[in-house]
């Protein structure tokens, strides 16, 4: 297949977690045959942290603004098979005209941020990545939300077909590696600062780390304000590029996961982090949400905490239980969470939207 892009960014991972997840799914779509082309808006933001400049088997095309790009769009849409929008793109609703008037290719709609998405309709206010006629004209709907999100997609903005397409992981980037002294830790954090993580944080990572002064706790990511509960036990990394990903999470004895609130009021929403981790050997332990089970198996291939004694209760679990919930939550990953599993869903759900009779001819099955 030729599928084209439009989305928020694949070239910097800083304070967002479309990239990853966009690079992970590059690959593995060329590594099955197909050619991507993503169309990103050069903003200054992310020019200045930019990680990533190519994918192999994928076109990354910066552009400084809409004017300038839409006849190469128009060019790009004409001849591919798939054509996809998704949410954040910062010319989302401009994108979605020239899909929904694609003459073949197939229409299709990723919403990455579902729960924040449906928080901001219910607010009455309508994001500004989504047109006047909301999702109604796109062939397939894609969520990274699943559960009671997909028919609230439907209900809400007229989505025809919505199916779930969940978070995953490169085992290629994202696997054990040695372990770092500077990024050692106890118990670690990795992810950008967010108001509605807070009271999470402190529940389940900062009063821990107060109540166990002799411990090293680390956090690392972006956009962290000054004012923020620091303790002396607790250590901090800036931004840490994908790249870097590995080293944080192999130096960590164990590592926290938090959810955005949104997303866990909605449930079916992991993080993309919970797979990395568990990619890498480290052992996870996460706040509580709906369908999480249906990832992980809580107590086998990940730990759940909904308050600061099960975080203390966590750390104080010996060297060997702790490898051995590791160890089954990367078979897991290994087995169903990685973009490799992700790619192939994508495709099933290309086939099947044409089979409802989208307006694209199916792809050939593999040999």
């Amino acid at each position: 297949m030729r599928i084209v892009v439009f989305g928020l960014t694949v070239s910097s991972s800083w304070g967002n977690g479309h990239a990853t997840l966009w690079r992970g799914l590059c690959r593995a779509l060329a590594r099955r045959g197909h050619q991507v082309a993503f169309f990103e808006r050069d903003v200054p933001y992310y020019a200045a942290t930019r990680d990533c400049h190519e994918i192999p088997g994928a076109t990354l095309v910066l552009y400084p603004d809409w004017a300038g790009i839409r006849a190469r769009a128009e060019r790009e849409i004409a001849g591919a098979d798939v054509a996809v929008v998704t949410s954040y793109c910062p010319d989302g609703v401009a994108a979605t005209e020239l899909v929904l008037a694609a003459p073949s290719a197939l229409r299709v709609f990723y919403d990455l941020d579902t729960p924040v998405t449906l928080a901001r309709l219910k607010s009455g206010e309508r994001p500004d990545y989504i047109g006047e006629g909301g999702l109604a004209g796109f062939d397939l709907v894609m969520s990274y939300t699943g559960g009671e999100a997909l028919g609230e997609l439907a209900r809400t903005l007229g989505a025809r077909n919505v199916a779930p397409l969940y978070g995953h992981v490169d085992p290629e980037v994202h696997r054990p590696t040695a372990a770092v002294r500077r990024l050692a830790a106890s118990l670690s954090y990795l992810g950008t600062y967010a108001a509605d993580r807070q009271a999470a944080l402190d529940r389940l990572f900062i009063e821990p780390a107060r109540r166990r002064p002799d411990t090293r706790f680390l956090i690392g990511g972006a956009q962290y304000p000054q004012e923020f509960p620091w303790s002396e036990n607790i250590f901090f990394v800036r931004h840490m590029p994908p790249a870097e990903h590995p080293a944080f999470f192999s130096s960590s004895r164990l590592t926290l996961n938090i959810t955005r609130s949104a997303m866990a009021a909605m449930g079916w929403c992991p993080s993309g982090r919970l797979f990395e981790a568990a990619a890498c050997g480290t052992p996870v332990l996460s706040d509580r949400w709906d369908g999480l089970d249906a990832f992980f198996a809580p107590g086998e291939e990940i730990l759940v905490a909904d308050e600061t004694e099960d975080t203390l209760a966590a750390l104080d679990l010996g060297d060997a239980e702790l490898r051995r919930i590791a160890g089954r939550a990367r078979e897991r990953v290994l087995s169903e969470h990685t973009s490799d599993r992700r790619a192939a869903e994508f495709e099933r759900l290309a086939e099947q939207a044409w089979a409802a009779g989208a307006q694209a001819a199916p792809i050939p099955a593999e040999a």
